[in-house]
């Protein structure tokens, strides 16, 4: 009897809330949106694909709507000029995340990159990694490392070349990109050679990624936050605690021989990070440096590998843009060597291409939940402080109103075009803007065009036979093929 008085009561108290904010004055000043259902607002409109629900809600509302999405008031923004005036105009006043629940269960949070507040921790993080990580200097010193995985990938699909057997680009290329960050970061190829232990770190980011995008009840009812109903915290944490506990290995391990061999360095990024712990007054510690090598882990290796997973798709289910691309790279690099960064400003098709695929396929379909800081007034409205503010992405990128024929894959559109993936161009952001820009993009772009043209160029490719390309997506935080892509290098 007494919880059925506790949920008769919460009945009602949300009944009265509901009420409140449909007379409050400060309510009516948000953007237009969708009627609310009691209790659950517009949460059942959300449905497996928000992005795609929320681009067609947009049709109807407007470019900047407003949705209640349980205890949650969210702004949407669907047009490039809504869009410039959260990420650029008043981005200050969208500095802060929104964090999802199953992603506060991973251990230190607020030390991470991509969710915490925009505080002066994170911009010495941010700091941290673009100064030694992501500036033209720093990654033209490691381009002879990127070329050395990417060749180890080629090696690798020759072998089933010759035994004619059927490769999972997803898995071989996100192996690559894996590796490469784990040697930038700790100097050891985390995969073995064979490639044969890709799938667990594969299995383990996914599912940080799919959890982090499912719609959480948790995050919409603070009062059931400690139930976990939906039990994805539950699901979340073997994933957070593993990759942890590998990196504590490779930690303790490079402690171990700073300790005996002080004047030793292996001049990679964890050593980086142990000499910032080192200084005097740094917020650094072994701790909170993890949720930092995550992020890097998470952003480098998912995004870069769907997103040419999805290119070579395209050029499977295109083959005449597939023999262009082949052909400019013929043109260019010849039949016998392979492919150099240094060759990418030589290749406007092939650039076209990865632009195309971006621009369908965007990773990160709506941005990581941004949070108003202070009430701010858009397009003649007023966001107030809390509120979430979504940006969708991947709807502004299919919007017929800002591009011709906006789902045939056609890169030529790209080719004496302006428009670029930095941030400057508000219908096309694959990777944010703002000073929330993806600081990753410079070593991602690289690695995508350098894997993709490796992959083009090395081999002619055809689907198993029997196959029919599948071109459905699976949402999460990114965006990944529904079933993965397996084709036969010949």
């Amino acid at each position: 009897m007494e919880l059925m008085y506790a949920v008769l009561f919460c009945i009602s108290f949300l009944f009265l809330w509901r009420i409140f904010l449909r007379r409050s004055p400060s309510a009516r000043t948000l953007p237009p949106g969708p009627t609310s259902l009691p209790i659950i607002g517009s949460l059942h409109r959300l449905g497996p694909y928000p992005n795609h629900s929320l681009y067609e809600l947009a049709k109807i509302y407007g470019p900047l709507m407003t949705l209640r999405l349980g205890f949650v008031t969210t702004v949407i923004a669907s047009s490039p000029e809504t869009a410039k005036q959260i990420l650029q105009i008043h981005d200050q006043s969208f500095s802060e995340r929104t964090i999802p629940e199953v992603v506060a269960s991973q251990p230190d949070p607020d030390a991470t990159l991509a969710w915490a507040i925009g505080d002066q921790r994170w911009r010495n993080r941010r700091r941290v990694c673009t100064t030694q990580l992501f500036t033209v200097q720093r990654l033209n010193s490691f381009q002879h490392l990127r070329q050395e995985k990417v060749e180890q990938l080629i090696k690798h699909i020759k072998k089933h070349q010759i035994s004619g057997s059927q490769i999972n680009i997803g898995e071989v290329v996100f192996a690559t990109t894996l590796n490469l960050i784990s040697s930038t970061i700790f100097s050891i190829d985390i995969v073995d050679p064979e490639f044969n232990t890709a799938q667990e770190f594969k299995d383990l980011v996914w599912r940080i990624m799919e959890d982090a995008g499912k719609v959480n009840l948790s995050d919409y009812f603070p009062v059931l936050k400690r139930f976990d109903l939906q039990g994805l915290k539950k699901h979340i944490r073997p994933s957070y605690k593993r990759l942890h506990e590998i990196f504590d290995e490779m930690i303790e391990k490079r402690m171990a021989k700073r300790a005996s061999d002080p004047m030793t360095r292996s001049g990679d990024f964890l050593d980086v990070l142990l000499d910032q712990c080192e200084e005097d007054g740094s917020d650094f510690t072994r701790q909170n440096m993890k949720p930092l090598i995550l992020d890097l882990f998470i952003a480098g290796s998912d995004t870069t590998a769907i997103t040419t997973e999805w290119a070579m798709a395209e050029l499977l289910g295109n083959p005449e843009i597939m023999q262009k691309a082949r052909e400019e790279l013929r043109e260019v690099i010849g039949r016998e060597r392979a492919v150099r960064e240094s060759d990418i400003d030589q290749l406007p098709y092939l650039q076209a291409v990865v632009k195309e695929t971006l621009r369908l396929h965007p990773a990160v379909p709506l941005l990581l939940p941004y949070k108003a800081t202070n009430d701010v007034e858009v397009c003649g409205y007023t966001i107030q402080k809390g509120t979430q503010v979504l940006v969708n992405a991947w709807g502004m990128a299919r919007d017929p109103n800002y591009w011709k024929e906006p789902l045939a894959f056609r890169p030529e559109r790209f080719l004496n075009s302006n428009v670029d993936y930095r941030g400057r161009d508000f219908e096309y952001l694959p990777f944010g803007a703002g000073r929330r820009i993806c600081p990753g993009l410079p070593l991602g772009i690289r690695m995508i065009h350098l894997m993709l043209g490796s992959l083009i160029h090395s081999f002619e490719w055809r689907l198993p036979p029997g196959e029919e390309l599948d071109m459905k997506d699976q949402f999460g935080v990114t965006l990944k093929k529904a079933k993965s892509l397996c084709a036969i290098p010949i």
